[in-house]
């Protein structure tokens, strides 16, 4: 039940929860929140369920003891410490168990819900939180199950948390209307261009011909892209219909200017508490250059480990880092002076290393290179015509994946229109449910893909 399109999430779970979240008290809605969570983790991994409620009662007690003490910066340092310290453990152990024994010892969610933990410690320290917090606030801030097992990693609010949420139709509207179309993205777009993916996977790297290695770089491209975007708007619209503010997790990356651009609007939560929480203590960019270039090595190496404890991630994150770096300090002017260029990196570069991100394999991934750039020489295609037979299949889907990557195209299915046109959308957007229902009933959907980090 812990994937958002489970029927008995959507038909069950759900419904009965809201119905409960604004009938009783408003002073029960963040107990409710605390136990509605604990209640969804359980159904899919029961056996971490005191994980969550031991690292939740410890962070809470651990973030008192530092607001009793908010006069003394080195005692609140000291437990500042203790608690990032047991944070990062307990997601470092469970990440080498998961690694070297088999993905089943990796919690869900763990990495989304340790570091809200650590930021709500660093915030604590900073003085970003003030009040001494309740309970149930704070553990229904770590827990709320729309954002428990993929984020987005949203930052603890005294006034969002503490003062009791209203119903109201236009959110549950709005809500419903976000939630079904990251559903139609995960369901009718990224479920299905997966099937190419796989189908590459089974043919064997050294068979392919170089345009279907292209296409299945795209293809993946696009199927990480909706994939983790419609969870997100599946989890922001779950949230604005308990009444919390829609939490923006991409802002249209492939639209981007540059590779630094694109990863400011991809993954906007995981970039900030980046950026917040390891960047800016390291200096930031208020350091020398070398050091500037230091710590985008870091973070992004940090970024890549994050992902997976396999080379690739490794590599993956230090390209990216370096390629950031040559934004930076070397191309940074011909960017501003040619915009062609930053967009053919977001457009061509952003896909080639996407393909490091998903093959583990260094060995698969030399080869997968070796077809996309045929001129190092690996042999011919065992069939060189295999490019038509999958884009005549496919072609579809990457048709409404790149109109979906243009941000007015997208504003269409979000934004507030009255008239006929309002009609047509709502029209489109019950059509698009029923379809992702009748795909979800076949057992056409897949696990979301972040629920590997």
């Amino acid at each position: 039940m812990t994937v958002f399109t489970n029927y008995e999430f959507f038909f069950r779970f759900f419904p009965i929860f809201l119905v409960l979240y604004y009938i009783l008290p408003r002073k029960w809605q963040n107990p409710l929140l605390f136990v509605g969570s604990i209640v969804f983790y359980s159904f899919g991994q029961l056996r971490f369920m005191p994980l969550l409620l031991g690292l939740t009662i410890f962070n809470y007690v651990l973030a008192c003891t530092q607001q009793k003490r908010m006069d003394n910066k080195i005692f609140k340092r000291r437990f500042l410490t203790l608690a990032v310290t047991v944070d990062v453990f307990a997601l470092f152990i469970f990440k080498v168990l998961a690694l070297s024994i088999d993905g089943s010892w990796l919690p869900l969610g763990i990495s989304f819900f340790i570091f809200k933990m650590i930021s709500f410690q660093a915030d604590v320290y900073m003085g970003k939180i003030c009040k001494k917090a309740n309970f149930f606030s704070v553990a229904a801030y770590f827990t709320m199950f729309p954002q428990l097992t993929q984020g987005p990693i949203m930052r603890y609010d005294d006034d969002v948390f503490n003062h009791p949420r209203k119903f109201s139709l236009v959110n549950l509207e709005l809500g419903l209307q976000y939630f079904i179309l990251g559903m139609a993205m995960k369901v009718l777009l990224a479920d299905r261009i997966a099937i190419l993916w796989n189908e590459i996977a089974k043919i064997g790297y050294e068979s392919i011909s170089t345009s279907l290695a292209w296409l299945g770089a795209y293809g993946y491209s696009f199927e990480l892209y909706f994939d983790f975007w419609g969870y997100s708007l599946m989890a922001a619209g779950l949230g604005v219909m308990l009444g919390f503010p829609f939490v923006e997790n991409f802002h249209h990356p492939y639209a981007s200017k540059n590779i630094a651009t694109f990863y400011r609007d991809w993954h906007m939560t995981l970039g900030s508490w980046f950026r917040d929480y390891i960047y800016i203590p390291l200096g930031g960019s208020r350091v020398s250059g070398i050091k500037i270039f230091r710590n985008l090595m870091i973070v992004w190496a940090i970024t890549g480990l994050w992902h997976g404890g396999t080379v690739n991630f490794l590599i993956w994150g230090l390209v990216l880092g370096l390629i950031i770096a040559l934004e930076r300090f070397a191309i940074g002017g011909l960017l501003k002076e040619v915009p062609a260029i930053g967009r053919f990196e977001v457009l061509v570069i952003i896909p080639l290393t996407w393909v490091i991100f998903a093959i583990t394999n260094l060995g698969d991934l030399g080869i997968y290179f070796a077809r996309l750039f045929p001129f190092f020489g690996i042999g011919e295609a065992a069939n060189p015509g295999d490019f038509m037979k999958f884009f005549g299949i496919y072609w579809g889907y990457f048709a409404a994946s790149v109109l979906l990557l243009i941000p007015g195209v997208f504003a269409l299915f979000t934004k507030k229109i009255k008239g006929p046109l309002g009609s047509i959308q709502k029209l489109v957007t019950l059509a698009l449910f029923l379809v992702s229902l009748y795909y979800v009933s076949n057992g056409s959907s897949n696990p979301f893909l972040y629920f590997s980090f």
